[in-house]
């Protein structure tokens, strides 16, 4: 008996209790954790940027979904599956409703990360490993129709503060849309105006138009300008 014991601790070392190595715990988080990080580059390397051109969410994207597989790999105990997952998803979406920079789309892109890696990440032995996979391949495969079978077209917006405040009016509407069309280079599909500062001679305008690719980078530049406006008039 007493040999027996002392041969489980010489193969199992413990520390506090808590296992030194344990190899088939090993292989199985590298395994999962290379099947994720596989299935992350294909859809936001392969898939978003390719299509969008967004180096900062490119980085985001990644880091995220890396950090969520982890945290639910090691955290995610039988009892906190569920209730860690929705946690998970209700900070990102109050994240979503407080900020205003990040568009739909890329808010899309970020909930499919964190989904793909919390179901990586906490599929248990009652699921096997086909049918994992097939789950994985079905949302790439969705989302590689979406962005390039369907053509679909994102509707992106901007805040603007305008200063040329004789064209809010109703009646100026056309001239208005072709004067925020000249200066910023978009084709705007409508408009939308806001607060109006009558001492200031400003207005809050918001745009909106088609994301293409001709336009990514020019509306990404745009952006971070009125961005930097909008927190200096802040």
């Amino acid at each position: 008996m007493i040999p027996t014991l002392i041969l489980n601790k010489f193969l199992q070392p413990d520390l506090f209790g808590i296992s030194l190595f344990d190899l088939s715990a090993l292989l199985e988080l590298i395994l999962r954790f290379s099947f994720d990080l596989f299935v992350t580059l294909i859809i936001v390397r392969v898939i978003y940027y390719a299509k969008n051109k967004r180096k900062d969410y490119l980085f985001t994207y990644i880091l995220i979904g890396l950090t969520v597989f982890l945290l639910c790999t090691l955290l995610g105990s039988v009892n906190l599956k569920v209730g860690f997952a929705l946690g998970l998803f209700a900070i990102f979406g109050i994240i979503r409703y407080r900020t205003n920079s990040m568009p739909i789309k890329e808010m899309t892109y970020l909930f499919l990360i964190i989904g793909i890696s919390v179901l990586n990440a906490l599929s248990d032995k009652t699921i096997s490993f086909s049918e994992i996979i097939f789950v994985n391949f079905i949302l790439i495969a969705a989302t590689w129709m979406l962005e390039h079978v369907f053509l679909l077209e994102n509707e992106a917006s901007k805040t603007i503060i305008y200063e040329k405040i004789e064209l809010i009016k109703p009646e100026n509407n056309v001239a208005l849309i072709k004067d925020l069309e000249e200066r910023t280079g978009l084709h705007i599909n409508r408009i939308e105006i806001g607060e109006i500062n009558f001492l200031r001679d400003t207005a809050i305008v918001r745009i909106f138009y088609f994301e293409k690719k001709s336009t990514i980078n020019i509306s990404s530049e745009i952006n971070s300008h009125f961005s930097d406006s909008d927190d200096d008039d802040d």
